[in-house]
């Protein structure tokens, strides 16, 4: 009989939820991060990572459609949502590596991933310097350098002047292009509310983790099958970053959505349709 996992205990805010969906708190240096489990507890793991000012939340519309394949194993990064953390700077070593305490807490060794910005670049670490602990991964919405280092310490510098709600407004301008804002206001709200979540500690901490962050030399380290999500409209991580993860990362291949920044939440069916057969055809 193969040893049973053991899970961690809950949150003070965390409950069983159902049968197949258990929330749970891993503690990692500096910081305690929440966890959610969905789907059948013998599927593959597909392990989520989100973007910077999100949450685990933010995965809510494909949530339905993966976890009929898959353990679903979502986290809130350091200093997210319901995720704590002492004060940064982080680094993207650092994010990297509560994913892996995370798949270590839970008794997981080898996992599918998905990442989305922030998170496709905790993915980017993991498949060059973790890369016996993926199977198959999906790089979306990201990009290897994101320069020049004064724009994120603006950032950071407007955060802690104004506090996060002063981050709200320019954050869902990047994200969004002005007609998803308008036809799709319910959509844009639990965004703004995801945003208003992030501690600042973790907004300021993970912003100085991408300002220091350089993983264009590594890419072309990676062996596992790897899908890159292009946003068209994307002005954050732009098409021409995506471009150049696919160019750099051996066999890789990329999908282009019409889409902004969070390309999951702007075209929620294309994007879990492309994840889905990306990791099916492993």
């Amino acid at each position: 009989m193969p040893p049973q996992r053991v899970l961690p205990a809950p949150c003070h805010s965390a409950q069983l939820i159902a049968m197949s969906t258990v929330s749970v708190c891993v503690p990692v240096p500096g910081a305690e991060l929440a966890v959610r489990i969905d789907g059948p507890a013998a599927a593959p793991v597909l392990l989520l990572s989100n973007s910077l000012s999100c949450e685990l939340s933010m995965w809510d519309e494909q949530l339905p459609r993966w976890s009929r394949h898959w353990r679903v194993v979502r986290y809130d990064a350091r200093g997210h949502g319901e995720s704590r953390a002492a004060p940064g700077p982080f680094s993207i070593a650092q994010l990297a590596g509560d994913a892996l305490a995370v798949l270590d807490r839970l008794g997981i060794a080898r996992a599918h991933f998905c990442g989305l910005s922030m998170g496709g670049m905790v993915g980017m670490w993991l498949l060059s310097h973790a890369g016996e602990r993926i199977d198959r991964a999906v790089l979306a919405n990201t990009a290897a350098h994101m320069g020049p280092p004064e724009l994120w310490d603006n950032r950071i510098a407007l955060a802690r002047a104004g506090g996060i709600e002063a981050t709200v407004g320019p954050t869902v301008e990047r994200w969004f292009g002005s007609a998803f804002r308008e036809r799709a206001p319910a959509a844009i709200e639990r965004m703004r509310a995801m945003i208003r979540r992030t501690s600042l500690e973790g907004y300021s901490g993970c912003c100085a983790a991408i300002r220091e962050m350089d993983q264009r030399a590594a890419l072309g380290t990676v062996s596992r099958p790897t899908l890159v999500v292009i946003g068209a409209r994307d002005p954050a991580t732009t098409p021409k970053e995506g471009r150049l993860i696919e160019a750099s990362i051996p066999g890789a291949i990329a999908v282009e959505l019409d889409a902004g920044h969070i390309s999951n939440v702007e075209q929620p069916e294309a994007f879990g349709a492309a994840v889905e057969i990306f990791l099916l055809a492993g």
